[in-house]
């Protein structure tokens, strides 16, 4: 029997151009990139050169705290360039990819820990840690292992179309993750992943409700909160899949279905593809109008044609930007085709209408107004405008009391849209678990 939680407090917000359930077939990319950024909180070393020949699933870079954290390579090819920005910061590897099929042989056996097989396989690296919302330690014993197999975000992927044909794989990753810690899987209903089965130390929790009811931030809030000197460990979905391929195979297999979607694209659909391909393989070109977003609307990174796919994003969109915009007497228009969360404009009689905003902010950054606003759609047992004023006055002791532990920038990404301060949420959570993790070394 699944423990249902039916969460009251968030925000639908439904956009134009939401990717239809079906796959178009990319072709093989010609090079990836690998940007060590995406992975928080580990201190990437080089382990090749330019020049060098990589298998896949062959180490890249190493974390320097542990020396046992990899990421690896998703293709075989050649290191076609190394990038480095301010201070000589490693930003991406660029692998040119080869038609051979090599696949690194890796040194330890069947036997050895599961801990220590994921770090040198490069798979330890998609596992997440609450507190501070970064790459876990293989040091470290979770008390807990937590997996959304859903997001409620705008445009965000529909999962029980992506593992449509690998459920085998993705609940066989689900036992051998079970082996460390119990695992708890939450879906938006009883019925999502009916191939799901629950023993003792695999959970299956429903969470019903607006988003950010899909964020395992909130799951963990409700089914096993975080204490201090507590650790907690997650995963997306995707990444439980990788596993759950290298658990079959014995081979690294980053193959992914991606949704291209957004009131830009002509056919919003499902795109087959690898990690790091070139983003301009999923959304063809994009003009200087259009903003290309590396994720979903909310919690995305602004990208461009150049760029990646990164690591942990499971969707890529194109809106418009919005800069070519010119209203006349706009502000006190009465604006049917634009959303807002407050009755100013008419479109509050049209609940579940879509939309298809563009990407300027409206305002300027203004003082904090201590209203409320954050509390009515942030559905944790926590104080989210207090916490952020915390925050902000670098507070480590009230943040402390006040939660930060159990939080990630993206909890707070609903916040942020209907913030009418105009402040950037997402990024002060995130200095102040860096400057929080640091301070606590």
């Amino acid at each position: 029997m699944k423990n249902t939680f039916r969460l009251r407090k968030g925000l639908d917000l439904h956009l134009v151009g939401e990717a239809q359930k079906f796959v178009r077939q990319s072709d093989f990319p010609a090079e990836v990139g690998i940007c060590p950024t995406d992975f928080t909180g580990l201190t990437p070393k080089l382990l090749v050169r330019e020049g060098n020949e990589v298998a896949t699933g062959q180490p890249l870079l190493t974390d320097k705290q542990t020396c046992r954290v990899n990421i690896v390579s998703p293709v075989c090819g050649r290191v076609k360039a190394v990038v480095r920005g301010e201070r000589r910061k490693l930003l991406k590897v660029i692998i040119e990819t080869s038609s051979a099929a090599d696949h690194y042989t890796m040194s330890l056996s069947e036997d050895a820990p599961l801990k220590e097989r994921l770090c040198e396989a490069g798979l330890f690296s998609f596992i997440r840690q609450r507190p501070y919302d970064v790459i876990a330690s293989p040091d470290d014993t979770p008390k807990a292992i937590f997996i959304s197999a859903f997001s409620k975000m705008p445009l965000a992927a529909d999962f029980s179309f992506v593992v449509k044909g690998e459920e085998g794989r993705f609940e066989s990753a689900l036992k051998a993750l079970a082996t460390i810690a119990p695992v708890f899987v939450g879906v938006p209903s009883e019925d999502y992943l009916p191939e799901l089965h629950e023993d003792e130390n695999i959970n299956v929790n429903v969470f019903s409700g607006p988003n950010p009811s899909g964020n395992v931030g909130v799951q963990i809030n409700h089914v096993c909160p975080v204490n201090k000197g507590e650790t907690v460990w997650t995963l997306s979905p995707q990444a439980v899949l990788f596993i759950g391929r290298w658990l079959e195979t014995g081979k690294i297999d980053f193959s992914l279905k991606v949704a291209v979607g957004g009131s830009e694209v002509k056919e919003p659909g499902y795109v087959e593809t690898l990690l790091g391909a070139p983003i301009k393989d999923l959304t063809g070109s994009v003009d200087g109008h259009k903003r290309i977003v590396n994720g979903n609307p909310l919690v995305g990174i602004k990208s461009d044609e150049e760029d990646f796919l990164h690591a942990f994003v499971s969707e890529v969109c194109v809106l418009p930007e919005g800069d070519d915009v010119h209203e006349a007497f706009g502000w006190i228009m009465p604006r049917l085709n634009q959303h807002s969360t407050s009755r100013s404009y008419l479109s509050w009689l049209m609940p579940g209408k879509k939309y298809a905003p563009d990407c300027r902010i409206k305002g300027g950054e203004r003082h904090m107004i201590m209203s409320g606003e954050y509390d009515r759609v942030f559905p944790m047992d926590i104080y989210a405008g207090y916490l952020v004023k915390a925050i902000i006055t670098g507070d480590i002791e009230r943040q402390e009391a006040l939660g930060i532990y159990e939080v990630a920038p993206e909890d707070f990404a609903v916040a942020e849209y209907v913030d009418s301060s105009k402040l950037e949420l997402q990024r002060i959570v995130r200095e102040g678990l860096d400057i929080l993790r640091k301070e606590n070394a």
